[in-house]
């Protein structure tokens, strides 16, 4: 399990040299198709939050969901909060060199290519050890990737290790501990 910070390039050039030479994009197949669940976009700003919805796309597509996140262009904070498929949940933070990840579910890598490129970029392999993969889920990424935003590390750790909880559940407690519950749970009804 990795809690260190990961930045992922802005552009594929920037890749040559640092990251695998291929840029994360969806097959052909998987463009204009959905997944049950949501795309949202957490924003603050002059100290009030605000959610939007992101593109369908955005939970099959990374490079969709990151490329979003990026127009936004705001002065403060820009989180990317993706339900997939009700089975797991990715935080997608842009930052200045690139993008901080998080997947609360590594193992979702094997089904979902969402969670597989989420996986590629940070460079993490799942074990080949396929009884590893029959354990609690485990998150892979930035687990501190909302730290600034009151959620610490070891909170979103356990967090993500809520079996019982749905990746809604999850994210919902998210924005309760970061303080948008209500602008997220508005953008989810909408």
């Amino acid at each position: 399990m990795s809690t260190g910070l990961w930045f992922v390039p802005q552009s594929e050039s920037a890749y040559r040299g640092s990251m695998p030479t291929h840029a994360v994009v969806a097959p052909t197949e998987v463009k204009g198709s959905s997944l049950p669940g949501f795309a949202i976009a957490a924003i603050r700003e002059e100290g009030r939050w605000r959610c939007v919805r992101l593109a369908p796309d955005a939970l099959v597509d990374l490079s969709a969901a990151i490329t979003e996140l990026r127009a936004l262009r705001s002065t403060g904070a820009v989180v990317g909060l993706l339900d997939v498929d009700d089975e797991f949940f990715v935080l997608l933070r842009p930052t200045p060199g690139g993008v901080a990840l998080m997947v609360s579910d590594a193992a979702a890598a094997l089904d979902y290519d969402v969670a597989a490129d989420v996986l590629d970029l940070l460079r993490v392999e799942l074990p080949p050890d396929e009884d590893a993969l029959d354990d609690d889920p485990w998150p892979e990424g930035d687990l501190g990737i909302l730290a600034d935003l009151g959620l610490p590390a070891e909170e979103l750790n356990v967090l993500a290790g809520e079996v019982e909880l749905y990746p809604d559940e999850q994210l919902a407690a998210i924005g309760r501990r970061c303080g948008f519950a209500d602008e997220l749970a508005e953008a989810v009804d909408d």
